[in-house]
């Protein structure tokens, strides 16, 4: 057997143990955010839930713009650093703390203009903050704990922060209704929430200090620039993409229909979890193999995922009816016609994936970030046309038709800066409208009683063991090697 055989082979094992670890450990925190919302939607107003989630949309769009996305070096980094690796991370962190400072100081002297236009009153403008800084920190350790395929770690702390911040948000909430406080539970909510979350990435903050040992680098702020800095327009467009059809829903129809648009999002939330879990896993063996002149081992398991992931969206939408009952009840029914389009367009976004980070890998990041903004913006302008002309329910179906033009201009820009694409674009659009196709399909069984459309779930199931089994025997193997090792 070859050198590279053995190599390859233990990349295999120690991707996968790694990942599949990482994988199960977010799925079950990240998880018990999703299972709190129908407690939340029962204890709130429609209002209240809705002017939560337009906090944590803005919140969504601040940390990554105001920290000038210098964590998007960290995954690259690691192998043109190697051995300094740690000093980097904590080096590039401080720079974006500084950033994050120039901004809090000119948002709170301006506070009084700043805080109406994002919804904010000082209270929560001062905890976006501090939330901003903490959550860098949070994405600092994550890459590079991923880069270096370890995760324990970054888990235990994400438990230790995500458990105790969920519980204490909900025994404020209950405890602010039983007091008599019921107009301010949204402010109950966020510091029951969100301030554990900042103790805990500032306590993180200090560890990859010291962890690091070097507070300032101008070469590593200059790498960490350079590379950064395009991807700014892409990080902010993306955002954009994923919280401008909740915000312009609320401004253009109001609270209400805005907390349908809301829960429905939270559908999709189901599968962005396991898409973001599987991605963060599979990035670092996907950043190995290229870097040994191994980019062909990437599409089988590439294709794997794609199937996956879009069964896992026809099976939310299949069931759409119960789960909006469940996480909202009958006042949010209308919810259910959103979820089709909803988890079609989070799939079409996770199928981009493959071709951006191939052009971040040759650091090609400036492209990258043209093509998004380009699509941002024709989404912003869907978003409204849609919205004026067929309602809120029309920005659900803009925005998922947006990620996949995305997908295709990030797959053409893939071939002509690289030279080659390791993903197919023909395969990725077939499959991409296979499962659009068939989810919107699926919405006529609405009608049909929770029994039938479980039939026909089962029915499928043959087909469905018949393709996956035996690639999930390839991993199980891969990982009893990995043990007799």
């Amino acid at each position: 057997m070859s050198e590279t055989a053995p190599k390859s082979t233990s990349l295999n094992q120690r991707a996968f143990k790694a990942g599949i670890f990482y994988i199960a450990c977010q799925l079950l925190v990240r998880g018990i955010t999703f299972l709190m919302t129908p407690v939340f939607t029962r204890l709130m107003s429609q209002e209240q839930f809705n002017a939560f989630k337009i906090f944590e949309s803005w919140l969504q769009i601040f940390a990554p713009v105001m920290s000038l996305c210098l964590w998007r070096s960290v995954e690259r980094a690691k192998y043109d650093v190697r051995e300094k690796f740690p000093a980097f991370v904590s080096s590039v962190q401080t720079l974006s703390y500084l950033s994050i400072t120039c901004f809090f100081v000119v948002f709170w002297l301006f506070r009084d203009t700043v805080g109406p236009l994002f919804a904010m009153d000082d209270f929560m403008l001062l905890i976006a903050f501090l939330y901003t800084y903490a959550h860098t920190s949070i994405f600092y350790m994550q890459r590079r704990e991923k880069q270096l395929m370890r995760y324990r770690s970054s888990t235990t702390l994400t438990i230790a922060t995500v458990i105790p911040a969920t519980l204490l948000s909900v025994l404020l909430v209950v405890l602010g209704r039983r007091s008599g406080h019921a107009d301010a539970l949204v402010t109950l909510r966020i510091a029951g929430y969100y301030i554990p979350m900042i103790l805990g990435g500032f306590t993180v903050a200090i560890l990859m200090l010291v962890q690091g040992k070097q507070l300032i680098s101008r070469s590593y702020w200059r790498y960490a620039l350079s590379f950064s800095l395009p991807l700014i327009p892409e990080v902010l467009s993306i955002q954009i993409m994923n919280q401008a059809d909740r915000i312009m829903v609320t401004y253009m129809t109001g609270s209400i229909p805005g907390s349908i648009f809301q829960l429905a999002t939270t559908v999709s939330y189901i599968i962005w979890i396991l898409e973001d879990s599987v991605w963060n896993a599979w990035l670092p063996w996907m950043y190995e193999k290229l870097s040994r002149g191994e980019g062909r081992d990437i599409q089988g398991s590439w294709s794997v995922l794609m199937h996956g992931f879009g069964v896992i969206s026809w099976a939310l939408v299949l069931f759409a009816p119960e789960i909006i009952l469940i996480l909202g009840g009958k006042k949010y029914g209308d919810a259910i016609y959103l979820i089709a389009p909803m988890v079609t367009g989070t799939l079409f976004r996770f199928y981009s994936y493959s071709y951006t980070a191939i052009q971040n890998y040759h650091k090609k990041t400036k492209f990258v970030a043209c093509s998004t903004v380009s699509v941002m913006l024709l989404n912003v302008l869907l978003n409204y046309a849609g919205i004026r002309l067929f309602g809120y329910r029309a920005a659900a179906y803009t925005t998922a038709f947006s990620y996949l033009v995305l997908l295709v201009i990030q797959a053409i820009m893939e071939k002509r800066l690289t030279g080659e694409q390791i993903i197919p674009l023909k395969k990725t659009l077939l499959t991409s409208c296979a499962y659009f196709l068939l989810c919107c399909a699926t919405m006529l069984a609405f009608r049909v009683p929770f029994v039938g459309r479980f039939l026909a779930a089962l029915a499928a199931s043959p087909v469905l063991l018949r393709y996956f089994l035996p690639r999930m025997r390839e991993i199980l193997r891969l990982l009893k090697a990995g043990r007799k090792k």
